[in-house]
């Protein structure tokens, strides 16, 4: 005889959390296709092919950037 399956241990179990992707910011250097641009905590962003991306969470690289006039951010 089959045992009849308990529906509140399938209720009970984790819920499956999607995968949230970080977004990101793409800035487009108006002086040079390269460099390498250094942050005031130390980090280094790296510029290539006139564009540098940086995650939408970090505020000191937003900040960096949004305040040089060389820089301008695109739209995606």
């Amino acid at each position: 005889m089959a045992k009849h399956q308990d529906d509140s241990t399938a209720s009970e179990s984790s819920p499956v959390s999607p995968v949230v992707l970080p977004s990101s910011v793409t800035f487009r250097d108006t002086l040079y296709t390269s460099r390498t641009i250094i942050l005031p905590d130390g980090r280094t962003l790296a510029v290539a092919k006139n564009k540098v991306t940086v995650d939408s969470a970090d505020d000191v690289a937003l900040k960096t950037l949004n305040a040089h006039a060389e820089f301008e951010q695109l739209k995606e």
